[in-house]
């Protein structure tokens, strides 16, 4: 059997840089040309803990915009228990470190009434201020609903949550203010053959960026413990050489 020559230097990230030319990459309302595309990732109950602690690290300002509350730890930790990942969907945004940065909420409407309408929660990391992520996420988030079947994109947001405002009128919503609050209305068009294959693409396309950060993360790792085990065994035998 002729062996199996290895990958050339290059082969897999020029692979992944064709992978990533395939995605939708045209910029959503608002976004800059050329915006670089972003794996955002669905959401499941196993990621609770990461989910937690994004919420309670941000600050109180953030906080008081993202919930229209000054929140407790208290309080974010029975949302985020409360948080159904059956009926709807969470998505978010990991760095390199597998640490949650950004993460959205579109709640379907539990009211058979309102079966077709949703509303859409985001939250972002103050560190990662200035990437469009809420865009991103608020863009992600109107294709899922889309091909949901759901016709209207609801948010509420507090007036001075201007950042919130801003993204929704840009995708051309309609605000309409009540004084302290704000609401949005974003009609969602239909869902089409070319919404549905996007929105398994770019899903299949977040999974893979996230196995490949979870490959890096626990390699890191192993190699972090490897290095503990050499300089063990380095102290062992040289025992009179520390200071």
């Amino acid at each position: 059997m002729t062996p199996v020559s290895p990958p050339r230097p290059g082969f897999w990230r020029q692979l992944w840089r064709r992978l990533l030319s395939a995605v939708d990459l045209q910029p959503a309302p608002g976004e800059k040309p050329g915006s670089r595309w972003i794996p955002i990732r669905s959401l499941a109950a196993r990621h609770k803990p990461r989910i937690l602690k994004h919420l309670q690290g941000l600050t109180p300002q953030d906080r008081y915009l993202r919930f229209g509350y000054p929140a407790t730890d208290e309080q974010i930790e029975r949302y985020v228990s409360g948080l159904n990942f059956v009926r709807d969907e969470i998505f978010g945004v990991f760095n390199r470190r597998l640490e949650l940065v950004a993460m959205a909420h579109l709640a379907y409407s539990v009211d058979p009434q309102w079966a077709t309408c949703a509303e859409f929660g985001v939250s972002v990391d103050t560190r990662q201020r200035g990437k469009g992520l809420g865009a991103k996420l608020f863009r992600h988030a109107v294709m899922h609903a889309r091909n949901e079947g759901v016709s209207m994109l609801f948010v509420h947001a507090l007036s001075e949550n201007v950042a919130m405002l801003k993204i929704a009128r840009h995708a051309g919503a309609r605000v309409e203010r009540d004084g302290s609050e704000s609401e949005a209305y974003l009609t969602v068009p239909a869902a089409t053959l070319d919404s549905q294959v996007s929105g398994l693409f770019q899903d299949q396309m977040a999974e893979i960026d996230y196995q490949l950060k979870m490959q890096a993360h626990q390699f890191r790792q192993w190699l972090g413990t490897l290095q503990e085990i050499r300089q063990g065994v380095r102290d062992a035998r040289h025992p009179h050489d520390k200071p």
